[in-house]
């Protein structure tokens, strides 16, 4: 998971650890002890922010008009399709 300091709390990388996750998010700056974290992968976190900046770019996504999880996947998927070969 990447995440901003907005998310850092003690318990979320514990519990999401537990799930088998891999977590990435550094600490507050009010923070007394420092919070390890891998400072590239955190870095290219703005990829994937700005994927889904471009896939709400289409309404039918960003609006949820299709309520059948099938339709809205084939929709999610026909966009990164046609913003991939753009």
């Amino acid at each position: 998971m990447l995440a901003n300091r907005g998310y850092e709390a003690d318990w979320l990388p514990e519990a999401l650890k537990d799930k088998g996750m891999k977590v990435c998010t550094p600490g507050r700056k009010s923070r007394r002890t420092d919070v390890r974290y891998d400072k590239r992968r955190y870095k290219r976190r703005n990829r994937s922010e700005i994927m889904f900046g471009r896939l709400k770019d289409w309404r039918r996504v960003a609006r949820r008009y299709d309520r059948c999880p099938d339709a809205f996947f084939s929709a999610i998927a026909l966009a990164a399709i046609v913003l991939f070969w753009l």
